[in-house]
């Protein structure tokens, strides 16, 4: 475990605060408020040291930029797996939010004799902000 910096807490607090998937560019400008001398190679070194301790996640979109959000954490309902969740794609401000819900077993979607390992949702519209026409 890598020891904790400022600058290292200034990367997770963004992280963790910011309630949304964030690009390595946006993680950036939300520490920087915090220690004004981050730059971008050291955003992607403590990213891959948070995700190697499992403190964050990686989100990938089709089309997209990978994008980083905090771990949900252990979801006792899945035996202490991490917590299963999909996401949703503002078209207004290209934001990515988590949503914690899922339907459950896709199997009834697949053809006859699939069978289904996983699945990933992406909801795609206007977040809160953007279909009410406020400045994102």
């Amino acid at each position: 475990m890598e020891r904790n910096t400022r600058q290292r807490e200034a990367v997770l607090a963004a992280i963790e605060h910011a309630g949304r998937a964030l690009t390595p560019g946006e993680i950036l400008a939300l520490a920087q408020t915090s220690v004004a001398s981050l730059n971008l190679s050291t955003i992607y070194r403590h990213i891959n040291a948070l995700q190697d301790e499992a403190r964050i996640v990686k989100v990938l979109l089709p089309g997209q930029a990978a994008r980083f959000e905090a771990t949900c954490g252990d979801d006792p309902a899945h035996g202490g797996a991490h917590h299963h969740h999909h996401h949703f794609h503002c078209n207004g401000c290209d934001r990515v939010y988590a949503l914690h819900a899922c339907p459950g077993s896709m199997q009834d979607l697949a053809p006859p004799g699939f069978v289904v390992s996983a699945h990933e949702i992406t909801l795609r519209g206007l977040c809160a902000d953007c279909s009410r026409g406020a400045p994102s």
